[in-house]
């Protein structure tokens, strides 16, 4: 115990500062293990806002958009579909710390023109192979209820997928021109 100019510090304050201390480096840390979407907020298609990958101007095309942010990024990798995110997303070669990723609830926004009501892309439902299009042809639409996806799907077709569900060969970014027989 000090008893210097009436410290009286014992061997449990410090045991208890120290496990303070852990705790918030652990509440730091905490989340997703390559972030989560906690602390990062969705951004807004403006009418320059253009595609990471092909720089197609997102507000001018239909379908679900997405957005991934990364750690030290301060703006997102825009996508103009949602299986260009998942190729990126799940490419085993992505090794940039994502800090968010974001996709529209289809059960909210408007097909044709999709503005806003962004959602955490882990949490979503997602519906691939319907019939509706996307900005690149075939796309998985994205949903918040499990209920606004089972009714796209019945309507349009298509299978319903948990995030956790979608494997890298489902996100192939082709437009469906290999499975075209008409080409």
């Amino acid at each position: 115990m000090c008893t210097h100019h009436g410290c009286r510090h014992t061997a449990l304050d410090r045991r208890r500062f120290l496990t303070a201390a852990a705790a918030a480096g652990l509440l730091a840390a905490c989340g997703a293990p390559d972030g989560g979407s906690g602390s990062v907020a969705a951004l807004e298609i403006d009418r320059g806002t253009s595609c990471a990958l092909d720089g197609m101007l997102l507000a001018d095309y239909p379908g679900p958009k997405a957005q991934i942010h990364y750690s030290g990024t301060p703006q997102p990798d825009w996508f103009c579909d949602t299986l260009e995110m998942f190729s990126v997303y799940l490419n085993p070669e992505q090794a940039r710390r994502v800090t968010g990723l974001f996709v529209q609830d289809m059960g909210k926004a408007d097909w044709d023109k999709p503005v806003g009501n962004w959602i955490d892309a882990r949490q979503a439902i997602y519906v691939f192979g319907s019939k509706r299009l996307g900005s690149m042809g075939p796309t998985a639409a994205s949903f918040s209820s499990a209920a606004d996806a089972q009714a796209f799907a019945a309507q349009h077709g298509g299978k319903v997928l948990k995030f956790s569900e979608v494997t890298p060969d489902m996100a192939i970014l082709d437009g469906g021109a290999l499975h075209d027989q008409s080409m």
